[in-house]
């Protein structure tokens, strides 16, 4: 024993000499460099906390109890988001393997040896034997490894919520789409209707002489054009309730929302006009792309001090016997230390090369995801502010065009206009209600893009600080 300690001994000395030639210092880490940015071109507000600016149930603002159960059904059912908390189980065992790596690994085998020579009895062995091998973690190389495959697990978790984060937007915006489809399915055949019985006017005029026949196949052609924009309605709601069921995670076709009217289920919630950058922090997808810039700066430092030597002890115990009653009356017993040099290893160089290079790239990929998410947030801005502004000009000449129909009818019972012109005007009325309604549909899934752009309410994570604190 007293020799095995002082293989040992001069092993990790050797070990210890070695080691003193390979740089393997890593620096302390630092997120990636990014342009900085600490507040939003569109902001016209004073500066609100992140707790008063996004609640985690923010889609609860638009006050439409069917909606907050479609996204519940989705959260339960969606298959995505299975995918996504299934890679977050593997993620989470592989930690565990990566451990393993740092334990002795034990190997018990057993066997019988029947050997028949010609002219010779035969002969029976019996033989049991245990073999210990344990490489010993010195330097933390297999410490390293497993910090980078827990960043790969917290970015896991950090895919997850932004996985859920575009579910809850994605049913939150189609939903809006099939209830304006349906209001737009109604405006349709409203202008269809009044467009019939202006061509019943041309058609009576055009026998009378008071207009071409052009003007009753032109207003015909209108009315095919209508008819055909009201089948592409039907279409795009048909579609549009595909999605949707493939979002809750039930077979297209399977369900279907009832008809509703978009302006009386939804309300259009209040957002913050003062809104603070450092809310861009709580996007998953950022804390994903760092965490694995973290996970890869771990990698690095793991391939660095795979240069320094390793040190392993193998034990060997056995014992054989011609009789099995007398398998265990005698044992052997060995143990050898090792040590492996892997300083001339060109596969050892050059891997540090690659998981620099890797580096690299997860730093310039969460760059990319900074500046992606910078302007997701000013689009949503900057969409939200003009179509708010539309919506003024909108609600305006709708207002005025309803009281120049009120007007044209009080007009029509003087006998001062013709019924002509009441339903040319009920026609203009209709068209900018269209528009107004689909004004409403583009504000709502604005406000939904700038909930998702902020984070929606996840909790702020701050990767560097959990680094510092391995």
């Amino acid at each position: 024993m007293t020799r095995v300690l002082r293989g040992i001994c001069a092993a990790t000395l050797c070990a210890l000499a070695l080691s003193a030639c390979v740089d393997v210092r890593m620096p302390a880490y630092q997120r990636p460099d990014t342009p900085a940015k600490t507040s939003w071109s569109d902001r016209n507000g004073a500066p609100v906390s992140a707790a008063e600016t996004i609640e985690r149930d923010w889609w609860k603002g638009f006050q439409d109890p069917y909606l907050n159960t479609l996204i519940d059904k989705a959260i339960d059912g969606n298959f995505d988001i299975r995918v996504l908390a299934a890679r977050i189980e593997v993620a989470h065992s592989q930690i565990s393997e990566n451990q393993a790596a740092a334990l002795p690994t034990v190997d018990l085998g057993a066997g019988v040896d029947y050997t028949k020579t010609t002219g010779q009895p035969a002969t029976t062995t019996y033989n049991v034997a245990l073999q210990v091998n344990w490489d010993i973690d010195i330097w933390g190389k297999v410490e390293k490894g497993v910090q980078a495959q827990k960043a790969e697990f917290h970015a896991s978790e950090a895919d997850w919520r932004a996985g859920y984060l575009e579910l809850v937007a994605n049913v939150a915006s189609t939903y809006f789409q099939i209830l304006q489809f349906d209001d737009q399915i109604e405006q349709q055949q409203k202008t269809i209707a009044t467009n019939r019985q202006i061509l019943t006017i041309y058609q009576g005029q055009a026998r009378n002489g008071l207009v071409p026949q052009t003007q009753v196949l032109r207003q015909q052609a209108e009315i095919n054009r209508l008819t055909n924009d009201l089948y592409e309605i039907r279409r795009s709601r048909a579609v549009a309730d595909n999605a949707l069921c493939t979002l809750l995670g039930v077979p297209a076709g399977e369900f279907q929302v009832p008809p509703g009217h978009l302006q009386e289920r939804v309300k259009l919630p209040g957002v913050p006009d003062g809104l603070p950058a450092q809310l861009l922090s709580r996007r998953p997808d950022v804390v994903a792309a760092e965490f694995r810039v973290l996970e890869a700066y771990d990698l690095v430092g793991q391939s660095k001090l795979a240069q320094l030597p390793s040190i392993g002890l193998t034990a060997q115990g056995g014992t054989a016997s011609y009789a099995l009653n007398q398998l265990l009356k005698s044992f052997t017993f060995g143990l050898m230390p090792s040590i492996n040099f892997p300083l001339f290893d060109p596969g050892v160089r050059a891997h540090i090369k690659v998981t620099e290079a890797q580096s690299k790239v997860a730093e310039q990929q969460y760059r990319v995801a900074v500046m992606g998410a910078f302007e997701e947030v000013e689009n949503a801005l900057v969409n939200l502010s003009a179509h708010k502004a539309q919506h003024e000009e909108l609600q305006q000449q709708v207002d005025r065009l309803q009281i120049v129909a009120a007007q044209i009818q009080s007009q029509l019972r003087l006998g001062v206009v013709s019924q002509l012109e009441v339903f040319e005007d009920e026609r203009t009325l209709l068209e900018a209600q269209q528009a107004l309604l689909q004004n409403h549909q583009l504000i709502l899934s604005d406000t939904v893009t700038l909930y998702k752009a902020l984070g929606g309410g996840w909790p702020s994570v701050d990767v560097q600080a959990q680094a510092k604190a391995k």
